[in-house]
Parts: C-alpha cells; sequence; structure tokens
C-alpha cells in the first residue's frame, strides 16, 4: 500500500518565531501552511494576534488566516473538518500532476497497472480507457494510503497523514524579552486603536485574549495606559510559560533552536523521504 504523507509540525510558546520557520520550510520542501492558531483565523484581529504580514504571506501560500469573523462560532471539530478536507486535496493535487505527467509520457498502461497494485477492487469495476478516473483514483489512494474504493463504500478510515513535529525551543529570559519586544512593536502599530475598534464587541468569545482584555481594562477606566501595556507583556510571559511547560512533557517533540534553519531542513528532508509536506 501507497506509503502515508507527511504533515510537518511546526509548534512553540508565543514569540518563538514560528511564522518565519514555517514560511522557510514551506519554500524548501514546496509545501503549503495551514495556520492552526484560532485568533489569528479572524479577520478583525490582526495587530493583537502577531498575524504574519502581506509580505509574508505572499512567500508561501497560506491557509485560515483571515477566514473567519469575530462574530461567527468555529469549534475545535470545525477546524478539524475543514483541515483535513483541506490537506487530502492538497496531497491529491500534488499527486494529480505528477499523474498526468505519468500519463502524458508512458501512456495509460502503468495508471493501470497501478491501480490494480493500490485498488484492485476498483480497477474490477472502473472503466479501465478513462485516464481521468484512473488519475482521480489513484490520486486518493496515493493522498490517503488507502484504497479509493474505500471511500466509495465510506468505510471508516484513519489518519492519512504522518505527522513530524518541530518544536522551536528558547530559552525563557530570551523568550521573555522577544515577548517585551513584541508587545512594544505592537502597541507602535495600532494595536490601541484596533482593540478600540473591537471594544464594542469585547463579551465575544474570539477577543477574551491576551492583548485586548488588557486594553479593554484601560478604555473601562480600570487601569491607566502604562499598566494595561506591562500587563500584556506579563500575561504574555505567563502564557508562553504555561506552553514551554505544556510542550516540554510532550516526547514527540525534536526540538530545535529558532536560528537553526539548516539543522532543522536536515531533519526534514530525511524525514519527508520526497513526499509532498504541508505544515
Amino acid at each position: 500500500m501507497q506509503t502515508q504523507k507527511q504533515l510537518i509540525v511546526i509548534g512553540g510558546a508565543t514569540a518563538t518565531g514560528k511564522t518565519a520557520a514555517a514560511i522557510q520550510v514551506a519554500q524548501r520542501f514546496g509545501a503549503e501552511i495551514l495556520s492552526a492558531d484560532s485568533r489569528q483565523f479572524y479577520r478583525e484581529m490582526s495587530i493583537g494576534t502577531a498575524k504574519p504580514t502581506a509580505e509574508e504571506l505572499a512567500q508561501a501560500p497560506h491557509h485560515f488566516i483571515d477566514s473567519l469573523s469575530v462574530t461567527q462560532d468555529y469549534s475545535v471539530g470545525d477546524f478539524e473538518a475543514d483541515a483535513l478536507a483541506l490537506l487530502r486535496k492538497i496531497y491529491e493535487k500534488s499527486d494529480v500532476q505528477d499523474l498526468m505527467q505519468w500519463f502524458e509520457n508512458e501512456g495509460i498502461a502503468p495508471l493501470q497497472d497501478e491501480l490494480r497494485r493500490l485498488d484492485p477492487v476498483y480497477h474490477g469495476q472502473v472503466d479501465l480507457q478513462n485516464p481521468h478516473r484512473l488519475i482521480r483514483a489513484l490520486s486518493v489512494c496515493r493522498a490517503s494510503g488507502q484504497p479509493f474504493s474505500a471511500f466509495r463504500l465510506q468505510e471508516k478510515k484513519q489518519r492519512f497523514f504522518t505527522p513530524i513535529y518541530l518544536l522551536l525551543d528558547v530559552e525563557r529570559p530570551v523568550l521573555y524579552e522577544k515577548i517585551n519586544h513584541r508587545v512594544d512593536q505592537m502597541m507602535q502599530l495600532g494595536l490601541l486603536e484596533e482593540a478600540r475598534a473591537l471594544y464594542p464587541q469585547r463579551h465575544l468569545n474570539a477577543l477574551q485574549t491576551v492583548g485586548y482584555q488588557e486594553l479593554f481594562d484601560f478604555f473601562d477606566g480600570k487601569c491607566s495606559l502604562e499598566v494595561a501595556v506591562e500587563n500584556i507583556k506579563q500575561n504574555s510571559r505567563r502564557y508562553a510559560k504555561r506552553q514551554s511547560t505544556w510542550f516540554r512533557k510532550d516526547p514527540h517533540w525534536n526540538r530545535f533552536d529558532p536560528g537553526d534553519v539548516e539543522g532543522m531542513m536536515t531533519f526534514l528532508a530525511g524525514a519527508v523521504n520526497g513526499s509532498y509536506p504541508s505544515l
């Protein structure tokens, strides 16, 4: 059976440089980036969520950034369903390109033989002289690691990819300094104005977030602006500490310093083995 695809997962506490690392990996492997940052989904929240800039978004295909409004309900289950559907399309798109090239170079016979190997059930049902149907079935087989006939029969399916976990690990004093600097940058870029525009909707779940709640307290007269900014820094540091503690308890992460780009690339080149990763 066809080997499963790989899904490169880049994790790390806030401000560790995940966006930059994801773009570098995507460019090296011709991959696409699926954001799993639930606050970057929202169009109205850009500065306070450290959303990728327009320049960064242009460097590699991104998905789920700016995909929702803060007024929309969106659960973890919704994201799982949407992400799995998108991953399948990305994997199939890569395989369709290869299969079309194969057909153009060698004709239909290799496609027929490959389908017989990967899915003998569908091989006995499909019009073997129809290259489009053969390519469609083979792309699903390759993307999922399962027979195309299993999907037609709606059989229970397992995950169709193997995750490769990269953790960006930064020493705590360095991370705290990066967080403080990022908050100052956010304020310079207009976080105060962004939060003020969202203030009337402060009750929404999407806005129960560090960086906005502290400024809402300022608007409510509960503290000065200086105190609000310091609270953003403090709460961000606390959040990063909790994240780092959680990551360290999970043994499946492969740890890298964010600056060790070549180390990450060498590791991934060995793990990916020539398939089409997505992030």
